[in-house]
Order: C-alpha cells, then structure tokens, then sequence
C-alpha cells in the first residue's frame, strides 16, 4: 500500500434530486435593503393617521355643542355690531346731554303730580260728606279740560311762541308736524298754527310753500302759539338733531319766545260721533 494523498479538484458538489413527488424548491426571498423596513412602517403609521382623521367621525353631543358655540359666538357678533353702531347723541355736547336728560327728569316729575293729583281726587271722593256735590264739581272740571284739549274752548296760560320764517320756501309740512310732535311730548296741552286749532286728528298736507293744516292753508311765517312749561317745551325744540336744527339745514330760522300768557283763541267745532256713544247709555 503506497502513502500519497489525493489532492481535491474542483467538480461542483452535485444537488441532490427532488424526492419523488415534491414540488419546485421555492427560491428564498432576498434580503430587503437597509432603512426599506422603516420606510414601509413609516408609511403605514401616516396612512393609519389619514384614516383616523378622514372621514371625520362627529358624535351627537359633539354636534350639540359646536351649534350652541355658534349661536354664542353669532349673539356676541351682533352684540358688539350693535354696541359700535353710531347712536344719535353719541356726538352731542355734554351741556345737550345734561339738557335731554333735565328733560326726561321734567317729564317724569309731570307724570308723578298727574298720579298725586288723581289720588287726591279719589281720596277726596271717599271723604267727602256730600259725594254728590263733590262729583259735580270734579265732573265740571274734567269737562273744561276735555274741551281745551279737543280745542272747542278758549284757554291761555304760560307757554312758548315758535316762529318759523321759511324765505327759501323749503319747508315741508311733515317738518311742521314734527315740531308739533315734539310739543306734545314735552307736555304741551293747547297749540294752534296761524289761526288753525291743533287737536288729536291734525294733519299736515301740501308741498313746500303750500300748506294746509286740517284743508285750511297756511303760509310762512309759522306761527305756533303753545301751551305749557315753558322751562319744557324749549330745549325740546333745540335737542341735537331736532326741530331747530332740521330747520336750519333748509336755511329757515326758527325763533322761540317764552311768556307767562299765551291765549289760544282758536276753536274748533265740537262734532258729535257718528257711531260712539257713552257705555253708560
């Protein structure tokens, strides 16, 4: 037996065949990249966030409740546009405001002695010893007042006298009826216009430099002879933005005059109803 080795060669060792029946060996998958595994989980995590956000899920009280915020916040928006909104006295000067503001105090401390007065009437109605008489009288009075008020009587007392010179031919009679709305309000309780009684159903027609008051007509100047406190019925002609003013924009002047006696002479027929009568008939 001889010592000698045998030197390898390099014949590919052989695959052994499938056994009998086997499928195809399935070829490994190759390796994936570095950093393709995070890039693949990366873009799993964003594509679970879209599906969370959208669509998005709304529960009923979560519906609720962004409709009340929007009534809140719609309520607040209307709020504050009309808290910012530009009132009629917010440039006035402050001798105006104190002025508007004596007034309404005027007007209040009319309305408490009218309430006084009528209690003390009633007061004096319950105490009196001869109601009968007590009535009669009160009855009369009543029916003086009533009749100046529906001017079928004469009356005078202090009061103002307003005049209005109309050179332009500017004035139109719903200015003049303004002035008139503004007396009552300040208390006014007999006026007349150039001879013409001014009673609950006066109206004002016409263009400027042609009007009628109740048909009748009336030329400049206007002439408003009225009843009342005087200390009342001027500053309410002069308040910002009102009869004076509104007059001077039309380049008439308006001139007012207080008197401790202002006659109102102008009367007007007394009409009976066609179809009101006194409940108690």
């Amino acid at each position: 037996m001889s010592n000698h080795e045998e030197t390898p060669d390099n014949t590919p060792t052989p695959t052994p065949d499938p056994a009998p029946g086997a499928g195809p060996t399935p070829t490994p998958a190759p390796d994936p990249a570095p950093g393709q595994e995070a890039t693949a989980e990366a873009r799993t995590g964003r594509q679970r966030l879209a599906a969370g956000l959208w669509p998005p899920r709304v529960t009923r009280a979560q519906l609720i409740v962004a409709v009340l915020l929007f009534g809140l916040g719609l309520g607040l928006a209307i709020q504050v546009r009309s808290t910012s909104d530009t009132g009629a006295l917010r440039g006035a000067r402050q001798e105006d405001l104190v002025r508007i503001l004596d007034e309404l105090d005027d007007r209040t401390q009319r309305l408490e002695d009218e309430k006084a007065r009528l209690e003390d009437q009633r007061t004096e109605l319950e105490n009196s010893s001869d109601q009968a008489e007590e009535a009669r009288k009160q009855t009369l009075e009543k029916e003086r007042q009533l009749g100046v008020l529906a001017g079928t009587v004469a009356a005078q007392g202090p009061g103002i006298t307003l005049t209005i010179d109309d050179g332009a031919g500017a004035v139109e009679s719903d200015m003049l009826l303004d002035a008139i709305q503004e007396l009552r309000a300040a208390g006014a309780e007999a006026i007349q216009v150039n001879g013409v009684r001014v009673v609950a159903d006066t109206y004002f027609s016409g263009d400027a430099g042609d009007i009628e008051v109740d048909g009748r007509k009336v030329k400049a100047p206007y002439r408003f002879k009225v009843i009342g406190k005087p200390q009342d019925l001027e500053p309410a002609l002069n308040i910002p933005g009102g009869v004076v003013q509104t007059l001077e924009k039309e380049q008439a002047t308006a001139t007012v005059t207080r008197s401790q006696k202002i006659v109102v002479d102008a009367l007007r027929p007394a009409e009976r109803p066609d179809y009101a009568r006194s409940s108690s008939q």
